[in-house]
Formats: C-alpha cells, structure tokens, sequence
C-alpha cells in the first residue's frame, strides 16, 4: 500500500531568506506584467471615455498653473528673478515636469486603494497594480511630452543632443515618485492622514525645487534649494530638453542610486505588509 503524501505548513519560508524573497519579488514582478497592462488600458479607457476634453486634462493643470504664474509675473505681483531661459518656458518645463512626479509619487497609494476590492478577493502578483500604475504615467508623460516639444519648437529652442538624455530624466522623476510613494503606501493605506500630508509637504517643495522659482543666488533660501533632492532631478530634466548643460549631474545620479536603494526597501514592505493590510480590509 502506497503511504498517502504528507505536507506540513509552516511559515513562509522566504521570510528567512532574502535571496529567495528577492527571487520571488521578481518572478512575480514578471508574472504580473500582462496583468498590469490590461488594468492600464481598462483604468486609461474609463478615466477618459465620459471626458468631453479627453486627453487634454493631461496637461491642462499644468497648463493653467504656467499661465497663472506668467500673470502673477507679468503684472508685477511677484518679482521673479531673471532665467536663462524665457520665463513662460520655464514655468511650462518645470510644471510639466513637477506634474510627473506628483502622478509617480500619488501613484502607489492611489492604485492600492483604488484596486481594494479586488485586492480583497483574488489573488494575484500585487506588483500588478504597481505596475499599472506606471503604464498610466508614461502614456500621461508621452502628451505631455509632445506639448513640451510643440511649445520649444514655437519658441525657436532646440535642445540639440541632450533630447536623447531627456527620456533618461523622466525615468528618473519616475524613479524617484514611485520609490517614495511606495514605501509610504503601506501607512497610508491604514491611514488617510499620509495622503493629504503628502499633499501639504509636495505644496511646499515646489516652491524650494527650481519649477517656478529660479535657485537663488543667495539668501536664506538658497541652501534649502541645495539640499533638496529634487533639485538636481527637476534642473537636470530641463537642462536636456532645452539644450543646456547639467550642472547638477553629479547630483542627479546621487539621487537616483539611493533612489533605487529605497524602491527595494519599499517594495519589500509593500510585499511584507499586504498581506496584513488586505487581512484588515476584510474584517
């Protein structure tokens, strides 16, 4: 008589291991990958099918700020200091650009909590809804993209050799967003405060990060525009698109190797923690 097989449970054994969590991260990174892109293009179809201006909104917030802001300084409410470039087009690069990292540093929290209840009742790779999220962002970033080139174009700036390093720079905004939203995903899914604080800090560091305002020369402000990671990453991404060169590139590959250091970290809690959270969200 053939003994019946025996199987014992015990505790996820990758737990103990982290060589072979990190394999299985990234086996089910792969596995969620045409998950993602169904997700993407049912989240993209719903969110523009009853949208009379459709794509547009892609960049009418970004739009309508560099107006309001080229008011503000053409009417002498506020004294700008003097850019390299035409104070319109730096308004629109670093708005257009400030706009993609607020999308890849809402994404994370935004999708988890958009996707709770399927979440809650199937399992699958949870990197899906991650992933799709970043599908959603690059086809955002691409009409952005075509405006910024369209309004370089009409202004007579031709960014030369630097536009084939110009995707390398919106990667890296995404990089950046997405590590960060990541890791703060876990707290903020138990949580609402996390995202309205996200909301308030973002507020402030727009306005030390070189979108609006040029990087002082001197003054109390100065060092906070210097050590604000953000500032090699926005200077450096316009840098290219417009034909300058980086000053801060030095920087701006610092930032995106710590970067990739804190999307492991937050990966690894966002894996660690779902399972608990999505137990809580079915009490």
């Amino acid at each position: 008589m053939t003994p019946l097989p025996v199987t014992v449970y015990s505790p996820d054994s990758s737990l103990h291991s982290p060589l072979l969590m990190l394999r299985e991260m990234f086996r089910d990174l792969l596995a969620s990958r045409e998950l993602a892109w169904r997700l993407a293009v049912r989240d993209i179809n719903s969110q523009y099918r009853q949208s009379f201006f459709g794509i547009l909104w892609a960049f009418v917030g970004p739009v309508t700020s560099t107006a309001t802001w080229i008011f503000l300084s053409g009417t002498g409410i506020i004294n700008v200091a003097k850019t390299d470039l035409p104070y319109p087009i730096y308004v629109l690069t670093g708005t257009m650009i400030w706009s993609i990292f607020t999308e890849a540093l809402n994404s994370p929290l935004g999708q988890t909590n958009g996707a709770r209840g399927m979440l809650a009742k199937l399992n699958f790779p949870r990197e899906a809804v991650i992933i799709s999220g970043i599908y959603q962002i690059l086809f955002n970033t691409a009409i952005k993209i075509a405006l910024l080139l369209v309004a370089l174009l009409v202004v007579g700036i031709n960014p030369g050799w630097g536009l084939l390093l110009f995707p390398l720079g919106i990667f890296s905004i995404i990089l950046v967003g997405t590590a960060i939203g990541l890791l703060i995903t876990p707290v903020g899914m138990l949580y609402t405060d996390v995202g309205r604080g996200v909301g308030m800090i973002m507020q402030f560091l727009m306005y030390v990060t070189p979108v609006i305002f040029p990087i002082p020369k001197s003054g109390w402000a100065l060092p906070l525009f210097k050590l604000n990671p953000l500032t090699p990453l926005i200077a450096t991404t316009r840098d290219w698109l417009t034909g300058f060169t980086p000053v801060y590139l030095g920087s701006f590959l610092i930032v995106n190797a710590v970067a990739l250091l804190v999307l492991l970290i937050g990966w690894l809690a966002y894996r660690l923690a779902m399972p608990i959270i999505i137990e809580r969200m079915s009490s």
